[in-house]
């Protein structure tokens, strides 16, 4: 997969400084600084920091103490994150272990988080692989009984989140799972997921009969923060050979993902 930071464009100086500064105000002692203050930590030019910080200030995001001159963030900032959600953190850590894995099995991958009843694919290698099948994109809902991701999402997410899941379920249209030997055969299935530790769909999605995937949690505490799958064709190998070549892979993915997002200290996920 491509180095998304690669362009041909240069870096805006002003914009970097900027940025440099209210780094450096979120880092200081008490969340205040002065002008010298600043200017010593960025190794911006007094001039410089006093113009940057009256921009910054314009634009709502710091305040000037008049009382002794320094500057503080202003509740502003917090509307830089409005968009940032906890989803985002997984898709900075599944880019590059999705390339990784790419390399390693060559059929696509998928990064997906749960979204209401669905999953939603957040990062795919499908567009890089040369076994690729279809162009699977970003934002992409998949349905959750039908698909890997899906099934292991509900097999490893705590037992209330999956009963609360199973009952929404249940009564959408033309569900399977309103009938109670259904549902009972179906929780079966998620709970043999469990045991092994991965799950599978092979054919069982009625849009993509022909595929089959291969898919393990992405676990943060005891929730599932998202599921990564290997997809391939059912006519390229069976089940029990596509367990044997790509699910240590798969593990070994899903756990890099782990430990980013136990480094990078995430507060809570759904």
């Amino acid at each position: 997969m491509g180095d998304a930071s690669h362009t041909p464009y240069k870096p805006v100086q002003g914009l970097s400084r900027g940025l440099a500064l209210l780094r450096s105000l979120n880092q200081a002692e008490g969340g205040w600084a002065t002008v010298g203050e600043l200017s010593t930590a960025t190794g911006l030019h007094r001039t410089t920091v006093r113009r940057l910080l009256e921009t910054l200030q314009n634009e709502g995001l710091v305040r000037r103490s008049s009382s002794d001159d320094s500057y503080r963030l202003t509740p502003g900032v917090y509307g830089l994150s409005d968009g940032y959600n906890e989803d985002e953190w997984i898709s900075e850590a599944a880019s590059a272990v999705l390339g990784e894995l790419l390399v390693k099995v060559v059929w696509p991958s998928d990064l997906a988080t749960l979204d209401g009843l669905s999953m939603q694919v957040r990062e795919t290698t499908h567009r890089f692989s040369p076994l690729s099948f279809h162009k699977v994109t970003v934002r992409r809902r998949l349905p959750l009984t039908t698909t890997a991701l899906g099934r292991a999402y509900l097999a490893f997410c705590p037992d209330e989140e999956r009963e609360t899941l199973l009952a929404e379920l249940a009564q959408q249209p033309g569900s399977l799972l309103a009938e109670p030997s259904a549902r009972s055969a179906f929780e079966a299935q998620l709970d043999d997921h469990r045991k092994n530790g991965y799950a599978f769909a092979n054919g069982d999605w009625t849009r993509e009969q022909k595929i089959m995937a291969l898919a393990v949690p992405v676990m943060h505490g005891d929730k599932v923060a998202g599921c990564i799958n290997v997809v391939m064709l059912r006519s390229a190998m069976s089940l029990s050979q596509a367990c044997e070549k790509y699910l240590a892979p798969l593990r070994e993915a899903a756990r890099k993902v782990e430990d980013y997002l136990a480094g990078a200290g995430t507060s809570s996920l759904r």
